[in-house]
C-alpha cells in the first residue's frame, strides 16, 4: 500500500475533537501565563506568581456553575453550596507543592466548616483516579473534589475574573458565590487564614 493510500484511510478528527484539542491547550497555556516553573529540571508542575488578589465586594464577579464528578465518582455542583464560603483549591496528585499546602488546607477546613466554610478542590492533570484517591487517602482530605483531567473546569471561569492559573492555586468565593480572592501558590494555615478569615467576616 502506498503512502498517500495510507494517510487517505487514516480517520479525519471530527470538529469537536479539534475543538476539545485547542480548549486544553489554551487551558494549559493560561494556567502557564504569568507563572514560573518551580523547582530543578525533572519537575512537572507550573508553579504560581505568588501574588495573592483581593476584590472589593462590589466588584467581584460570579464564579461559573461547576458541576460534574468528583475523584470517587460521585456527583458534585458548587450550586449546592450556596450561601457559604467556600474555598477552592486546584491541585494534582504529581505536585509537590500541593503536597505541601494539602495538611494546612485539611487543618483549616477542619477549623472553619462550623462558620459556614466549605472547601472543593479541583483535581487537573491525573490521567487516572488512582492516584487521586490515594492522595486525598493518605492526607485525610475532608472535603471532595471535581475530578477534571483534562481541565475544562477552568474553562468556565469568565474572562477578566480570577480565573484558575498554574497548580496549585485558591479561590474563595463570597457567600453570594462571587470570586473575592485567588492565591498563585501553595498556602500555609497562616495565610490561608489571612485571605479566607475577612470573607468569613463580611456581612
Amino acid at each position: 500500500m502506498s503512502p498517500t493510500r495510507a494517510l487517505r484511510r487514516r480517520p479525519l478528527r471530527s470538529a469537536a475533537a479539534l475543538a476539545g484539542a485547542a480548549a486544553l491547550a489554551l487551558a494549559l497555556s493560561a494556567c502557564s501565563s504569568g507563572a514560573k516553573a518551580s523547582g530543578g529540571s525533572g519537575t512537572n508542575f507550573v508553579g504560581g506568581s505568588g501574588k495573592i488578589s483581593r476584590v472589593a465586594k462590589g466588584d467581584r464577579l460570579a464564579a461559573p456553575g461547576l458541576s460534574g464528578e468528583t475523584v470517587d465518582g460521585k456527583q458534585l455542583n458548587l450550586a449546592d453550596y450556596k450561601g457559604k464560603v467556600v474555598v477552592l483549591n486546584v491541585w494534582g496528585s504529581w505536585c509537590p507543592p500541593c503536597r505541601a499546602e494539602t495538611p494546612h488546607l485539611v487543618k483549616v477546613a477542619n477549623d472553619t466548616k462550623s462558620k459556614g466554610v466549605e472547601f472543593v478542590g479541583i483535581n487537573m492533570r491525573d490521567p487516572t483516579r488512582v492516584n487521586a484517591t490515594g492522595f486525598e487517602t493518605e492526607f485525610g482530605v475532608p472535603y471532595p473534589s471535581f475530578y477534571d483531567p483534562n481541565g475544562r473546569l477552568a474553562l468556565k471561569f469568565p474572562k477578566g475574573s480570577l480565573n484558575p492559573q498554574g497548580i496549585p492555586n485558591t479561590l474563595i468565593l463570597d457567600r453570594d458565590g462571587r470570586i473575592a480572592v485567588r492565591i498563585l501558590q501553595a498556602v500555609g494555615e497562616d495565610s490561608l487564614h489571612e485571605a479566607l478569615d475577612p470573607i468569613i467576616a463580611e456581612k
